[in-house]
């Protein structure tokens, strides 16, 4: 099966990409509100529980989009 992509102006972009951009995005939301509520000063390491959220949403997006 061939990788979708978007064609911008011919130029071929990866779906994925954009995925990956609206994850972050969604990650930066979270991390507001997970401050606001104190939630970093409970975990050990919040550098691996941001790249952990990240890995979820992502995929979460990619289940929702990709088939």
């Amino acid at each position: 099966m061939i990788a979708p992509t978007l064609n911008i102006y011919g130029l071929f972009v990866p779906a994925l990409l954009g995925l990956a951009l609206a994850a972050w995005a969604c990650l930066s939301l979270a991390r507001i509100g997970l401050m606001r509520i104190g939630f970093y000063k409970i975990t050990v390491h919040p550098a691996l529980t941001d790249l952990a959220l990240y890995v979820l949403i992502l995929t979460g997006l990619s289940a929702l989009f990709i088939q």
